[in-house]
């Protein structure tokens, strides 16, 4: 049987007056508003013992007492499917994502995803919302997560994501020899047709995206990407709005694009190359408990650095032969 969280804390004077839902959310600022609110309503939440409204006003001096059990939120079944941990700790876990790995269980993944491994390495995680992962990569991306192992960190590192406060750097290889960085600024929504894919539009949510070069190939760049929003496909979708497709992205890649006198080898490995070439490289943000700063960083998986290993052999070639 789940144990209770059990939290008590002293109403400070200088609170007189106040709506007991305002006075619980500054006491507990760990928890969010949306859950606390349901253990007042539930009776949960206690003023002096007793159950009280949202808006009654407190005197000051009470004591505040909440004894809630975290129900279930996650009913997916934990399945031994082996993960790469970065950093581990009573409250969160780092993971270095392997591409071809469904985040969350769906009608066409029901089963084999991170959900399902991380319920089978902490069944706990079963009493948080989304089994404690605050936010995703596609399927096909590969890279640094983090997931919270308790409520309170939950609440934290998605305060931090919302506040901009997490430093997300990705690394894209893309179409293109482009010769200097910069920043997209161009806003993200659902494709006004095709409901799988995302698009820029005028009336869509906010998304800037800033790109430098890490390494220029012939016709080809390997670009670092920091995200400052979080947008849905949104490196994706804004290297494509700027004519730079990610290299094998199956819904907003390009036409191939293959250096002239390329090695067969190559040539097969940019036509082999069946997603986009997407890794989340490092992320960096402060715990959620102890404040001090936490930095995971993973390498390109074994595909992206065949494939740069290959341009960067074909640009040296070109150098070499007075072709570049």
């Amino acid at each position: 049987m789940t144990e209770p969280t059990v939290l008590r804390a002293t109403v400070p004077d200088h609170a007189a007056g106040r709506r007991f839902d305002a006075v619980l959310a500054e006491l507990f600022p760990e928890y969010s508003r949306s859950r606390l609110a349901a253990w007042i309503k539930s009776g949960d939440a206690k003023l002096d013992g007793r159950t009280v409204r949202p808006r009654d006003p407190v005197l000051g001096g009470e004591t505040v007492t909440v004894e809630a059990v975290l129900e279930t939120q996650t009913h997916d079944a934990p399945q031994e499917i082996p993960l790469q941990v970065l950093y581990e700790d009573e409250h969160l876990l780092v993971i270095d994502k392997p591409p071809g790995l469904v985040v969350h269980p769906g009608a066409g993944n029901p089963a084999g995803t991170l959900v399902n491994a991380l319920l089978h390495r902490d069944p706990g995680l079963a009493n948080l919302p989304r089994a404690g992962i605050v936010h995703r990569l596609d399927k096909d991306t590969s890279g640094v997560m983090v997931v919270a192992r308790t409520l309170p960190a939950h609440t934290a590192l998605v305060e931090q994501l919302s506040e901009r406060e997490v430093h997300r750097q990705y690394l894209a290889i893309v179409v293109g020899a482009l010769v200097s960085g910069g920043t997209a600024r161009a806003p993200i929504d659902r494709h006004p047709r095709d409901r799988l894919r995302m698009a820029v539009r005028d009336d869509g949510r906010e998304a800037i995206t800033h790109y430098r070069l890490r390494e220029r190939f012939r016709v080809h760049t390997l670009l670092e990407c920091r995200l400052e929003t979080g947008r849905t496909h949104q490196i994706r979708v804004h290297m494509a709005h700027l004519k730079h497709p990610i290299v094998g992205d199956p819904l907003y890649g390009g036409p191939l694009k293959l250096p002239r006198g390329a090695t067969p080898e190559l040539v097969e490995a940019l036509r082999g190359f069946r997603r986009q070439a997407l890794h989340a490289e490092t992320l960096e943000f402060a715990h959620p408990v102890t404040g001090a700063p936490v930095r995971c960083s993973a390498p390109m998986p074994e595909d992206m650095q065949r494939l740069v290993a290959l341009l960067r052999a074909d640009t040296q070639a070109a150098v070499d032969a007075g072709r570049a």
